[in-house]
C-alpha cells in the first residue's frame, strides 16, 4: 500500500466507527468541508454528525455568563452547518440499499491522497439475493472551490433489475451540540432559515440565512444519471429531491454524478446568483478533466510540501496524512483561516487560536508562503476590530486580539485561559516576522505586517509597567492553561521582547527606505514610541532562578506545591476534565509546553545550560493534556541533544488522529498537531531556523531511522534536504543561490553541497 493512500475494511460500521470515520475520510479544500457521512444514512442509534461547513461563515449564539460584567462576551460566533447533500438513496427492484441490511460482502474505505479523492468500495445483497457493486467517490475541488462532488457508480452481478435513485438536498440542518463536552457546542440551537427553494437550469437551490449574522447562503445541486437529467424533481418547503429509474443488466455500469456548489455572502453580493453562474461552468467541465485537475493540483502540491522519513510505515503513513489533512484545511483566501478542527468537524466550533499562528504556518511558510500571507492577511482584515477588542480591555492604543474567533470579535467566554492569553497578540506578530524572514516580501511588511506589528507592541507598552529598571508583564496566561493569570510568563514575555525588538527594526528600515510616511499619517507612528518599544525590549523581564538554574514559568510558578502525579488515577487524565480550575491553578502543573515552547521559537534568549535544565525540569510535570504539546516536546528534545527523547515524543504526535489514540479524533482532525509533525521533522531533527542572515541547520538522526528529506521555499529558492546516518545533503532545485547554515558554519548554496552529521 502507497503512504499516499489510506484503506480500511470497516465492514458493518459499529457503534461509534461511523463518527470516525466521518472525520478520518472527510472531504475538503479551503473553502469547504463535508464529513464523511454514509449517503444511504444510517440505523437511528448510530451516532454521526452530518455536516458541510464553510471557512469563516458563521452565526451568533449567545454565551450566558453567570455574572454581567464589563467586557465578559456575551455572544459569539460559531460555524455553521449549512446544507445536506451528502443523501442518494439506491433500491434494487425495490429494495432500499443498506449496510444494516442485507449482506456486506466487501465495504472499503479509501483515502487517495495523490488524486485528492475518497471512495466507497462495497459488494452488497440484497436480502433478496441479488448482488451488487457499488462504487462511490467523493472530491472537494481544489480548482473550483465552490465545488463538491459525488459520483455514485453501480453495477449488477449474476442479476438485472430495476434501480432505482433518490438524491436529495436539504436546507433546513442543525449544528452538532455535547452538553458534556468543552469542546463542542453546548446547546442545539437553528441558526439557519430557509428563505427559498428553487429549481433553474436543471438544477435545484436552497438559499438561507442566518438568524443573527445575517449572513446569505446558497447549495446548488445537479443530478445527472447518465448524463442525463432525473426523471422527476421536487421542490419542497425546505428541501429538494430528484428521482431517476433505469432498468439495468448484468455488468452494466450506471453512473449518477452529484453536484454541490456553495456560495456565500462573505465572498459573493448575490450567492444565489453567483451559484448558478459556477453551476454552468462546471457541469460544463467533463467530470474526468475534474479529476485530472485535481490530481495536477496535489502534485504541485507534494513537490512542494513532501516530507518522507525511512522508518516504520505506519510512521510515514500517518505524516503524509497529517500533511494533506493541512492541504486540505487552510483558507485559499484572505475570508477564511484554519480552524482548531478545519473543516473535518465542529470541535471548539469552528474557532481559530494562535494554533494557526504558531503550528500551522510554520508549515505554509516554508512550503507554499502565499498562503501563508492569506492567513496573515486575515488577521489584518480583523485588525479593526482587535483594535475595538484593547479598548474594552482598557488600552487606550494599539490592538489585542481575540483568542478564539472566527470574524475577529472574542469568543472565550473562560477570560482566564482564553481573553488572559495576550501572547496571541506576539504570536501574530511572530508569523509576520518569519513571513518576511522567509520571503523578504517587503511589499507585504508595507501594507500589513509593519502596521500589525506596531499595533501589537502598541499594546505590550500598556499592557506592561516599567518598576526598578525592568519591564513587567502582569496578569496575563500563557500556554499553559493550568496556571492562569499570572505575572511575568516567561513565554509571554519573550514573544513580547522579540516582537519590540523587530518593531524598531522594522521602524528603522521604513525610514531609510523613505517609506514611513503613510504609516506616519494613518497610525501616527513616532520615533519617540519606538523609543520606548527600544527601552521595553531591553529591560524585559526573563525570570531566571539561581538555585535550579532553569527559567520559571512565571514569578509565582516555583511556590507552588507540586502536582501529585503518582496518586492521580490514569482515569483522571486530562486533568480538565475532572479537577475545577482553582484546584489546578494551586499546583507545579502543565497542560502544554510553554517556557519549553519559548526555547523552540527564541532559543537565543537564553544559554543552552538553562534550557537543558528548564526543559528536564517542566518534563516531570506536564501532562500533555493538550494535543500541541508532545510535538513540542520533540522539537526542543531534539535541539537539545536527546534524540530518543524528540523520536517518543514524535511518534505520540504523529499518530493521534489517523489512529485516535486521544479517542477524540471522532469531533474532528487536530490541524495545529498535524503542523507541530512538520515542525518537529523541519525545526526539530534538522533544526532548521529562520534568521536574518539565512536558514541555519542543526540536523540529527533518531536511532532506528534510516533518514528523512524534505523541501522547502526560501526567498523564491526550492531546497532539497535529505538527511541520512552520516551526512546532510542540500540542493538548490531552482531560484537563486543561498546562505546556507549546517551546526554553525556558512555555505553558499548554488548547487548540491554535503556535510558530515555531528
Amino acid at each position: 500500500m502507497s503512504k499516499y493512500v489510506y484503506q480500511v475494511n470497516e465492514a458493518v460500521p459499529e457503534n461509534g466507527q461511523l463518527l470516525l470515520h466521518e472525520t478520518l475520510f472527510h472531504n475538503a479544500n479551503g473553502y469547504l468541508g463535508v464529513r464523511a457521512s454514509l449517503e444511504e444514512g444510517r440505523l437511528a442509534d448510530i451516532p454521526s454528525v452530518r455536516g458541510m461547513y464553510i471557512n469563516g461563515f458563521y452565526d451568533f449564539v449567545e454565551m450566558k455568563q453567570a455574572e454581567k460584567l464589563y467586557g465578559l462576551v456575551e455572544e459569539k460566533q460559531t460555524m455553521l452547518n449549512v446544507a445536506d447533500t451528502q443523501g442518494i438513496k439506491l433500491f434494487i427492484d425495490g429494495e432500499e440499499f443498506s449496510l444494516f441490511t442485507g449482506k456486506v460482502l466487501q465495504n472499503i474505505r479509501t483515502l487517495d491522497m495523490k488524486a485528492g479523492v475518497t471512495s466507497r468500495d462495497i459488494v452488497w445483497q440484497s436480502p433478496a439475493g441479488k448482488t451488487v457493486k457499488i462504487f462511490i467517490r467523493r472530491m472537494a475541488s481544489f480548482t473550483h472551490l465552490p465545488l463538491f462532488l459525488i459520483d455514485y457508480q453501480v453495477m449488477l452481478q449474476n442479476c438485472s433489475a430495476r434501480l432505482t435513485f433518490r438524491s436529495d438536498h436539504i436546507g433546513e440542518v442543525s449544528n452538532y451540540f455535547n452538553p458534556d463536552d468543552p469542546r463542542v457546542a453546548s446547546e442545539s440551537v437553528k441558526l439557519l432559515e430557509v428563505k427559498q427553494v428553487i429549481q433553474d437550469l436543471g438544477a435545484s437551490f436552497i438559499e438561507a440565512k442566518t438568524s443573527r449574522s445575517e449572513l446569505l447562503v446558497c447549495s446548488g445541486v445537479t443530478n445527472l444519471l447518465n448524463g442525463q437529467p432525473a426523471d422527476s424533481s421536487t421542490c419542497f418547503q425546505n428541501e429538494a429531491r430528484a428521482e431517476f429509474s433505469i432498468q439495468a443488466d448484468d455488468g452494466q455500469l450506471v453512473q449518477l454524478l452529484k453536484y454541490t456548489v456553495l456560495t456565500d455572502s462573505i465572498r459573493s453580493a448575490d450567492p444565489l446568483q453567483e451559484c448558478k453562474k459556477v453551476m454552468a461552468e462546471i457541469i460544463a467541465i467533463p467530470v474526468d478533466t475534474l479529476y485530472s485537475e485535481q490530481q495536477a493540483y496535489l502534485s504541485e502540491a507534494w513537490q512542494k510540501c513532501a516530507l518522507d522519513i525511512e522508518a516504520d510505515f505506519e510512521l510515514d503513513e500517518a505524516l503524509h496524512y497529517n500533511t494533506y489533512q493541512l492541504i486540505q484545511s487552510v483558507s485559499k483566501d484572505e475570508f477564511g483561516n484554519i480552524a482548531a478542527k478545519g473543516l473535518s468537524g465542529e470541535g471548539y466550533e469552528g474557532h481559530y487560536f494562535w494554533d494557526t499562528e504558531m503550528f500551522i504556518e510554520p508549515f505554509f511558510v516554508l512550503t507554499m508562503p502565499e498562503l501563508s500571507r492569506n492567513l496573515i492577511g486575515m488577521r489584518y482584515k480583523t485588525l479593526d476590530a482587535a483594535r475595538e477588542n484593547a479598548r474594552i480591555m482598557g488600552y487606550s492604543r494599539g490592538a489585542l486580539f481575540p483568542w478564539r474567533t472566527i470574524m475577529g470579535k472574542e469568543c472565550s467566554g473562560h477570560y482566564p485561559s482564553g481573553t488572559a492569553q495576550v501572547h496571541i497578540n506576539g504570536d501574530i506578530a511572530y508569523s509576520v516576522i518569519a513571513y518576511y524572514l522567509a520571503t523578504n516580501d517587503w511589499e507585504f511588511m508595507c501594507s500589513m505586517g509593519a502596521e500589525l506589528i506596531f499595533e501589537i507592541c502598541r499594546h505590550w507598552l500598556e499592557s506592561g509597567n516599567f518598576y526598578q529598571a525592568k519591564f513587567n508583564l502582569n496578569g496575563v496566561t500563557g500556554p499553559d492553561e493550568y496556571t492562569c493569570l499570572v505575572n511575568n510568563n516567561y513565554y509571554t514575555n519573550a514573544l513580547a521582547k522579540y516582537n519590540l525588538e523587530w518593531a524598531v527594526k522594522v521602524y528603522d528600515l521604513l525610514k531609510s527606505k523613505k517609506q514611513l510616511r503613510l504609516l506616519e499619517e494613518k497610525i501616527d507612528i513616532r520615533a519617540e514610541e519606538v523609543a520606548e518599544f527600544k527601552r521595553a525590549s531591553e529591560q524585559m523581564v526573563l525570570l531566571y532562578d539561581e538555585a535550579l538554574k532553569i527559567n520559571p514559568q512565571d514569578d509565582s510558578f516555583l511556590q507552588k506545591k507540586p502536582w501529585d502525579f503518582a496518586g492521580t488515577p490514569k482515569e483522571n487524565f486530562p486533568l480538565l476534565m475532572h479537577y475545577h480550575p482553582l484546584h489546578l491553578y494551586r499546583y507545579q502543573v502543565c497542560k502544554q509546553a510553554d517556557t519549553v515552547m519559548a526555547y523552540f521559537i527564541l532559543e537565543d534568549y537564553q544559554s543552552k545550560e538553562t534550557m537543558r535544565n528548564s526543559f528536564e525540569y517542566y518534563q516531570k510535570i506536564t501532562t500533555h493534556d493538550s494535543s500541541l504539546s508532545t510535538c513540542i516536546f520533540s522539537i526542543v528534545a531534539a535541539r537539545l541533544g536527546y534524540p530518543e527523547q524528540a523520536k517518543l515524543y514524535f511518534n505520540d504526535s504523529a499518530k493521534l488522529d489517523l489512529f485516535d489514540t486521544h479517542h477524540n479524533t471522532k469531533d474532528g482532525i487536530h490541524t495545529a498537531n498535524m503542523g507541530g509533525n512538520y515542525m518537529a521533522i523541519v525545526y526539530g531533527f534538522a533544526g532548521l531556523r529562520l534568521k536574518e542572515d539565512g536558514l541555519h541547520f542543526t540536523p540529527i538522526l533518531p536511532q532506528g531511522w534510516k533518514g528523512y528529506s524534505f523541501t522547502v521555499q526560501y526567498q523564491g529558492s526550492r531546497i532539497r534536504v535529505s538527511i541520512t546516518a552520516d551526512q546532510a545533503k542540500f540542493e538548490l532545485i531552482s531560484g537563486n543561490p543561498q546562505y546556507v547554515w549546517v551546526d554553525g558554519e556558512a555555505y553558499g548554496l548554488r548547487g548540491t553541497i554535503m556535510t558530515a552529521i555531528k
